[in-house]
């Protein structure tokens, strides 16, 4: 049987652990809590660089990243949940859309884009914002990897026609990538779709509500 100097020393070291415990999660939690406004700015830094990636800066005057919706279309824009939608304008009224969308057939897996249009329907530029691929060959899709995300800019709904919103394999105008066919054949289905939907919708989008900052600095996650 265990002494009882024995079952004091057990109950000592259990305590100890127990309050060594609260101290790690009381200085973790307020870590964060000091940590959280440079979180948040870094991610609003972070989504301002892909804003401007795909809509010049220059281009419009108001406040981006307050300017903004959510939208649901799960058919045209790939995603069950809301998509946010930033806007651009300038004193002589709208200038563009930032349209986040989905491809959801890529080979690995969901492909998050944001598709930037101008208010006459013409893409100014396609990132790729969040990916599975296959590393060497499907993440070419990625402006650090390759150029094949820019041949979009410039393009619109009816240019190419509805043939020409292909790959190459399939009959359309579009590159397909060495080795991999599925991921950029989504990609193109979701940059055509996001056309087709900012032609169904281009006066709703400008005239819709508009986010509140909370909400508009958590978009493209």
């Amino acid at each position: 049987m265990k002494s009882s100097n024995e079952h004091k020393n057990v109950l000592l070291v259990g305590w100890l652990l127990a309050i060594s415990a609260l101290l790690g999660t009381g200085l973790l939690a307020v870590v964060n809590w000091h940590s959280k406004p440079f979180i948040a700015e870094n991610e609003r830094r972070q989504l301002l660089r892909s804003l401007s990636s795909v809509i010049p800066t220059e281009s419009y005057t108001n406040d981006i990243l307050q300017d903004s919706i959510e939208v649901l279309d799960p058919q045209l824009l790939g995603s069950h949940k809301p998509s946010i939608i930033y806007r651009a304008r300038n004193e002589d009224g709208p200038v563009a859309t930032a349209l986040t969308v989905v491809a959801p057939n890529g080979y690995s897996g969901p492909i998050i884009l944001l598709v930037g249009i101008d208010y006459a329907g013409k893409i100014t530029g396609v990132r790729v914002v969040k990916h599975r691929e296959t590393p060497g060959l499907g993440d070419a899709i990625e402006i650090q990897r390759s150029s094949w995300i820019e041949h979009f800019t410039g393009k619109s709904k009816n240019n190419p026609n509805t043939k020409g919103w292909k790959v190459k394999r399939d009959g359309g105008e579009f590159d397909q990538l060495t080795g991999a066919t599925i991921t950029p054949r989504a990609v193109v289905g979701a940059v055509h779709r996001a056309l087709q939907y900012f032609e169904q919708n281009r006066q709703a989008l400008f005239s819709a509500e508009k986010l509140t900052a909370d909400k508009s600095t958590d978009a493209g996650q």
